[in-house]
């Protein structure tokens, strides 16, 4: 059975990445390992700050591990906030502050196009790997919905009527980045467990 230490200290991030994982997969969370220290993310793209918060976890632990960078790319801001969404209004900002900056920024546009993506680096037997997910979307004018974290009261995915804060965690996965990125990902796991069994 693969065990894979997720770097992450972020409890929901952790929640909905298990109830996506299949049982053959053991996920260990930075605080399973006794990890807490801060991770960097200094880059201004989710590929390269992916992959420096899993080398980060890698070369402290010596253990396969992975890690996730999201952000929400709005169009009318030029793809802001993107690698910086969870720092949007400020490095310890709240998600209600990051919110009301989007707005208070998208205010009086009818250009309301955004999309979610993740990216996630997999660190496995020394190799590293990459895999992502986008979801399209648009900016509601007022939060919605209790559920979820981040901007998901203000974000409708395509196909839906409802912000991800409207849906429970079953719905959002049909639709969420996370959600295709880490099917791409356990597909990723998969293979290479089947390739390390032939060896």
């Amino acid at each position: 059975m693969p065990v894979l230490i997720f770097a992450t200290h972020n409890p929901h991030k952790l929640q909905e990445v298990q109830s996506l994982l299949p049982a053959s997969i053991r996920l260990l969370s930075l605080q399973d390992v006794g990890y807490k220290q801060a991770i960097p993310e200094p880059y201004d793209s989710l590929e390269e700050n992916s992959r420096i918060k899993a080398i980060t976890i890698y070369e402290a632990l010596q253990h396969d591990c992975f890690a996730e960078d999201s952000g929400l790319e709005v169009e009318a801001l030029n793809g802001a906030p993107g690698a910086r969404s969870s720092r949007f209004a400020g490095e310890h900002a709240t998600d209600a502050e990051n919110i009301t900056l989007l707005l208070s920024r998208m205010e009086g546009t009818s250009r309301r196009k955004a999309r979610f993506r993740t990216v996630i680096t997999l660190i496995w037997k020394g190799k590293l790997h990459q895999v992502a997910g986008t979801c399209e979307g648009t900016i509601v004018t007022t939060p919605r919905g209790k559920n979820g974290f981040g901007y998901d009261p203000v974000f409708i995915p395509e196909g839906s009527q409802k912000t991800f804060a409207e849906m429970s965690l079953e719905e959002k996965n049909q639709y969420s980045h996370r959600a295709k990125a880490i099917r791409a990902f356990c597909d990723l796991v998969h293979q290479l467990a089947a390739e390390s069994n032939t060896k």
